[in-house]
C-alpha cells in the first residue's frame, strides 16, 4: 500500500532516547533490534498485519553498554546472535536464546562507525573513529589484521561477498569523497584507491553478492553510482549513475527474495528524503524482453533459514548460508518464531566484568532515585567516618595515657 500516512499512525516507540540504528531479523521476518542513546538494545515483535496502536514494550531489552549504543548488526547465518556497538568502544554479542551479552570485543579506542560481516559469519570488518580499519575474528575477539588510514578517513566499510575483500568509503587527504579496496588478509595498504567527487557527505556502500555490484549512494546528495567488481585489475568497473533532485539521508534495501523476478528487479532501495517527509522506492532493473525467469540474474541467494545455531556457532562452527531460488517467487517458508527467555540475573558479566555496574540512568525519575540513594549513601560514609575520627581520637588519648603513667613496679 503506498501513499501518505494517517499522522497519529501507530509506531514503535518504547526507547527513552534517539533511536540510532535498526535492522530487520534476517530469519523471522516480523522481528525488529534497536538500539538507542538510552543505553539500550531492545527486540520488537511486529503482530499479523501491521501496528493497530503505539508499541510500547519490546518483547526483550538489553542492558549491557555504558554509554549510547550506536550500531547493530545479526549474525548472518546464525539465529539470535546479534552485535551492538557502543560509544563505549565496544562490541557486544549477544545470544538472545538466553537474553545475555555472551562475549565482549574490546580493541577499539574510539567509536565504531560501521561494521560488516563477511559471507558466513566469521569474520568482522569494522571501521573506528581512530581512523583504524580492522578484521576481527568475533569469537575470541582478537584483530586479525590492522590498518592505519592516514591517507583515506575510512568511514564505511563492507565486505564483498566471499571474494575475501573489503570496500571501505571515506575521505581523503584533500577532503574528497574516496573509496577504497582493500586484501582482508593484508591491509596494510589498499589495493586501489579512487576519488569520486567533491561533495561533503557520507558514501554508504552496498554489495551485491549474486550481481557482484556495488553501490554507492551518497548522503545530502541524490545520486546512486553503480559499479561492478572484477577479481582482475582493476577491480572495479564503473557503470552508470542514477540521478535524483531530492537529496536522501538515509536508504534502507529490500531482501532478495522481495524483489520483483518477473520485472527483472535485482536490487530496492528506500530512499529516505526528510525534507518532504517521504519514503522513495528505487528499483534497480535489468532490461530485458523475456518473460522467462533469468537464472543468470538471480542465483541462488541467502534465504530466510539460519545454517547454526547460538550454541553451534559460539562452540567455534562457521557455515554458509543456507540459499534459495527466486524462481517460484517468495513463499513464507519458515515457521521460526521468536521466544523471548525468562531472565531473573541482575548482572551482566562478560570476560570477568560486570557490564551493569555502572549502567547510567535512563529516564528522569531513575536519575533522581540514583540521586537520592547517592545522598543517602554519602551521609552515611559521613556518619561512618565521624564515628572513626571519635574512636582514633580516643585511642591516641588512651596511648598518650599510657605513655605517661608512671610503670608499675
Amino acid at each position: 500500500q503506498t501513499g501518505r500516512i494517517e499522522p497519529n499512525y501507530p509506531k514503535v516507540c518504547g526507547h527513552q532516547g534517539n533511536v540510532l540504528d535498526i535492522k530487520w531479523n534476517p530469519f523471522i521476518e516480523n522481528i525488529i533490534a534497536s538500539c538507542s542513546e538510552d543505553t539500550s538494545v531492545r527486540i520488537w515483535e511486529i503482530p499479523e498485519g501491521g501496528l493497530k496502536r503505539n508499541m510500547t514494550e519490546a518483547v526483550l531489552e538489553l542492558y549491557g553498554h555504558s554509554r549510547r549504543v550506536g550500531l547493530v548488526e545479526w549474525h548472518p547465518t546464525t539465529i539470535n546472535i546479534l552485535f551492538s556497538a557502543g560509544y563505549d568502544y565496544k562490541v557486544l554479542i549477544w545470544n538472545l536464546d538466553i537474553g545475555e551479552p555472551v562475549k565482549m570485543i574490546d580493541c577499539h579506542t574510539d567509536v565504531i562507525l560501521c561494521m560488516s560481516f563477511n559471507t558466513d559469519g566469521s569474520l568482522l570488518a569494522t571501521s573506528c573513529k581512530d581512523k583504524k580499519l580492522r578484521v576481527v575474528e568475533p569469537r575470541s575477539g582478537r584483530v586479525l589484521q590492522e590498518a592505519s588510514c592516514k591517507n583515506h578517513r575510512v568511514n564505511r566499510v563492507v565486505f564483498l561477498g566471499s571474494t575475501k575483500r573489503l570496500l571501505t568509503t571515506g575521505v581523503s587527504r584533500w577532503n574528497t569523497r574516496q573509496i577504497a579496496l582493500w586484501d582482508q588478509e593484508d591491509l596494510s595498504m589498499p589495493l586501489i584507491e579512487e576519488e569520486i567527487d567533491g561533495l561533503s557527505g557520507l558514501l554508504f556502500p552496498f554489495y551485491d553478492a549474486d550481481t557482484h555490484m556495488l553501490y554507492l549512494a551518497g548522503k545530502g546528495d541524490g545520486n546512486i553510482r553503480y559499479y561492478e567488481i572484477g577479481s582482475e585489475k582493476p577491480y572495479l568497473s564503473y557503470l552508470m549513475e542514477f540521478r535524483s533532485p531530492a537529496p536522501q539521508k538515509g536508504l534502507g534495501v529490500m531482501p532478495k527474495h522481495g524483489l520483483d523476478v518477473s520485472a527483472c528487479e535485482v536490487f530496492r532501495f528506500y530512499k529516505l528524503i526528510t525534507l518532504k517527509g517521504l519514503i522513495e522506492p528505487i528499483s534497480m532493473i535489468v532490461p530485458r524482453r523475456s518473460e522467462t525467469y533469468q537464472e543468470d540474474i538471480y542465483p541462488m541467494t541467502p534465504g530466510t533459514e539460519p545454517a547454526l545455531t547460538p550454541d553451534e556457532w559460539l562452540s567455534g562452527v562457521n557455515r554458509d548460508p543456507i540459499l534459495m531460488s527466486l524462481k517460484e517467487g517468495y513463499k513464507r517458508t519458515s515457521k521460526i518464531v521468536f521466544k523471548a527467555p525468562v531472565r531473573e540475573k541482575k548482572s551482566v558479566v562478560v570476560n570477568g566484568i560486570d557490564l551493569l555496574e555502572n549502567v547510567p540512568p535512563r529516564t528522569e525519575n531513575e536519575l533522581l532515585r540514583m540521586f537520592f540513594r547517592q545522598q543517602d549513601e554519602i551521609r552515611r560514609l559521613k556518619d561512618e567516618l565521624s564515628q572513626k575520627d571519635i574512636r582514633i581520637r580516643q585511642l591516641q588519648l588512651e596511648l598518650k595515657n599510657l605513655r605517661n603513667s608512671p610503670k608499675n613496679n
